[in-house]
Formats: C-alpha cells, sequence, structure tokens
C-alpha cells in the first residue's frame, strides 16, 4: 500500500471527512454519508472509490445499499497516518468554531 495513494485521497476535504465518519470502527451506509456530507449519489460514488483503491475501507452490498467500513487488513503505519489526518482535522474544525 503506498503511503503517496493514501495521502492523495484524504487531501480532498469530502473524502477525509468521510474517512473521520468511518473511522468510528461501524459500517456506515453510503446513503447515510451523503445526508451527513451534503453529497450527490454520483459524486460520493466516486470519492468512495477513491478511498477503496487507496485501500482505506471496505465495502458490501445489502440489498440496494452499499456499506463501507474501515479496511480492518489497513497496516499499522497507514493507519496511524490516517488517524493524524482525522485529528488534524478535528482540532481545525474545533479552532474555527
Amino acid at each position: 500500500m503506498a503511503v503517496l495513494k493514501v495521502l492523495s485521497a484524504l487531501a480532498e476535504p469530502t473524502r477525509l471527512e468521510a474517512v473521520r465518519i468511518i473511522w468510528d470502527g461501524g459500517e456506515h451506509c453510503v446513503c447515510e454519508l451523503m445526508e451527513r456530507l451534503d453529497a450527490t449519489q454520483s459524486r460520493m460514488s466516486r470519492h468512495m472509490g477513491v478511498l477503496k483503491n487507496a485501500g482505506l475501507i471496505v465495502d458490501r452490498r445489502d440489498a440496494q445499499w452499499v456499506r463501507c467500513r474501515r479496511n480492518p487488513d489497513l497496516p499499522g503505519p497507514i493507519s496511524q497516518v490516517v488517524a493524524a489526518a482525522v485529528a488534524a482535522q478535528q482540532q481545525e474544525q474545533k479552532d474555527a468554531s
């Protein structure tokens, strides 16, 4: 897994916010992410494709829904990079409010 691919995937604000939501360890329907991030279905699908291609998430189809969760096989150092990016984003949001 290439760290540059991961960093590139996290560089887009909507994707970083989606990862922040998904990083809680739960499974999230793409429809939930669309609503929380105010994104269209096609936009969210593209973002999820980038995150999946970077190896950050895995998904499964449940009837008409697609459910995403963090990749349980993510190497420790990559997981630490993602956790640091999520923490930095949360701090930035806290500082802005």
